[in-house]
């Protein structure tokens, strides 16, 4: 997916690429709280919003929180490789359209990622030079636990579930870019703010340095 001519973004005026964010980390971790902040904080980030076949939870939109559809046209988005990434998560799959996502990198923004460690290795797999990946992890289980329960919207056996499954997640937090622990979450945030920062002005992201440095060079 490398490649491509980008138009907005760079610092300065120069031409960037735009990279792909991922936040991953178990449920309950904090991972769509940080994802809401940093979109409220940076209009240069925008939000892949993922399809999924379960149910809308309370107070989520359709095509703000997800795109909502059934299983029929979820395999058809497979089918027709229409889709990034995709994983069954909890009985329900969830995906990525591809053409939002392509859209928003040439044109020098930023898509961010809600997404697990399988749709991370997916997109790993299809575009390793656009990707930036973070885990955040939790300050402790008992503290994991305590977030979950206090949603409120989950049965005793979700929540058990949940923090069975966490412990699968936790096992690939060695497979992404960047660690992120979130105990504090001023300074969990500013970390994340910090690394983007960072990647964004790696040389290779930035396509349009050679014509600006050449500019330079023509002067002196």
């Amino acid at each position: 997916m490398a490649g491509g001519a980008a138009r907005a973004g760079g610092v300065g005026g120069i031409a960037r690429r735009g990279l792909m964010l991922v936040l991953s980390s178990p449920s309950g971790a904090g991972k769509t709280t940080l994802s809401r902040a940093l979109l409220d904080a940076d209009r240069n980030v925008v939000l892949s919003v993922s399809v999924t076949t379960r149910p809308p939870r309370p107070g989520e939109v359709n095509g703000r929180d997800y795109q909502f559809i059934d299983a029929r046209q979820f395999e058809a988005m497979i089918d027709e490789g229409e889709l990034l990434e995709w994983a069954r998560v909890f009985d329900h799959n969830y995906g990525t359209p591809r053409r939002p996502v392509e859209a928003a990198l040439g044109q020098g923004r930023d898509v961010l990622f809600d997404i697990d460690w399988q749709g991370t290795q997916q997109l790993r797999e299809k575009a390793r030079s656009d990707l930036v990946s973070i885990f955040v992890l939790p300050p402790s289980a008992e503290e994991l636990e305590r977030r979950l329960r206090s949603r409120a919207q989950d049965a005793d056996h979700v929540i058990r579930s949940r923090m069975t499954k966490a412990a699968d997640e936790l096992s690939h937090w060695a497979e992404y870019d960047y660690v992120v622990l979130n105990n504090n979450f001023a300074q969990a945030f500013a970390e994340v703010t910090s690394i983007l920062a960072a990647e964004r002005l790696r040389r290779e992201r930035q396509p349009g340095l050679s014509d600006f440095v050449r500019g330079l060079q023509a002067k002196l």
